[in-house]
């Protein structure tokens, strides 16, 4: 189980702590270089007897959202398997166990887009389905980006366009991009680029008018 410090927010201060679920053991019913699913007898926090199963991914899920300094995103497309349909998305891939997920997204990167980045910022550290999942992600912002060769997985056939940052947002806000890291982040960058706009936020000044007016 990945333990992660909890931030509470600012209105939860004075509250009184709240009940927990109890585990009482578990026991793993699947397990394969990807994800384990485990069984746990357990006592909700209202005092009920329940049987859980949580699906436990091995991989930190590694997001980036490349900037160029036009106001263009880089996005990639590709047919999920999950899923049975196409998905644009930013690139993104997973870190395994013992990798620093910063370390993973570089790399995917340069393999998916065929890109590297001058300078990271990070945008969004997610749990993405907390009732079934322990699933996390990373997600950045990057630019200064030079181009590289891509390097797929064996796996993937990729499709990469450069598209108007402005775009890219109303293109999410239509539910044409669907994928969970891509719709965060590029709400995320659009909050990032607009505290930019007057040199107090993350972004250069330049990048966030060439974004917002792309």
């Amino acid at each position: 189980m990945k333990i992660i410090e909890q931030i509470d927010p600012v209105w939860a201060k004075d509250l009184p702590q709240a009940p927990k679920w109890q585990s009482h053991g578990q026991e793993v019913l699947i397990e394969n270089p990807w994800m384990r699913v485990t069984r746990h007898p357990v006592t909700a926090p209202t005092g009920m007897k329940a049987d859980y199963w949580v699906v436990r991914p091995k991989n930190i899920g590694a997001g980036v959202l490349p900037l160029h300094d036009d106001g263009t995103v880089t996005m990639v497309g590709q047919h999920r398997f999950a899923l049975m349909r196409y998905s644009w998305e930013m690139p993104e891939g997973g870190a395994p166990e013992g990798e620093d997920p910063f370390d993973a997204i570089q790399r995917e990167l340069k393999e998916e887009a065929g890109l590297t980045a001058r300078h990271w910022v990070a945008a969004l550290d997610m749990d993405l389905s907390n009732s079934t999942t322990d699933e996390r992600a990373m997600c950045w912002l990057a630019w200064g980006l030079e181009e590289t060769e891509v390097d797929p997985d064996p796996t993937e056939v990729l499709v990469s366009v450069r598209v108007p940052y402005m775009t890219l947002l109303e293109e999410v806000g239509r539910g044409a991009v669907r994928d969970s890291l891509t719709v965060a982040t590029v709400y995320r960058a659009y909050h990032m680029a607009q505290t930019s706009l007057n040199g107090d936020g993350p972004l250069p000044c330049e990048l966030a008018q060439a974004m917002l007016s792309a």
